[in-house]
């Protein structure tokens, strides 16, 4: 369940969680992966799995998230860091609200036919 660009992925992780499907948000994440948010340091695609499903059918639920992509630097062929601007629009609302915004850095690696999230870290813009 693989993306063909990095902007791909990024927009195929953002389609699952409006769709609140975690098994299909994981899956775009590496079996090893590793995401740090604030109060969270989720260690495999298991993990991940788990804590989103938890999130989409309680707090997350009918939340979807929204990325700007701000910079994209490759690592040879096979690895992608990627820096977003991101926000999680609460359920009901049109925009996210001020301080739902984040900075974020995604890790890609290359596997198979797409893209995967090797490691992800989230942390509140104000914090720049």
């Amino acid at each position: 369940m693989s993306a063909p660009s990095p902007a791909g992925l990024v927009e195929a992780v953002a389609r699952a969680w409006s769709d609140g499907d975690a098994e299909a948000f994981a899956a775009h994440y590496a079996p090893d992966a590793t995401a740090i948010l604030p109060g969270f340091h989720l260690r495999d695609r298991a993990g991940i799995q788990s804590a989103m499903g938890e999130a989409f059918t309680g707090p997350l639920r009918g939340s979807r998230r929204v990325h700007e992509i701000l910079a994209e630097r490759r690592y040879g062929a096979d690895t992608v860091v990627l820096v977003t601007r991101s926000a999680t629009v609460a359920a009901g609302e049109d925009e996210p609200a001020p301080s739902a915004w984040s900075l974020a850095t995604w890790l890609l690696r290359l596997d198979g036919d797409g893209w995967l999230v090797a490691a992800y870290h989230d942390c509140p813009e104000a914090a720049r």
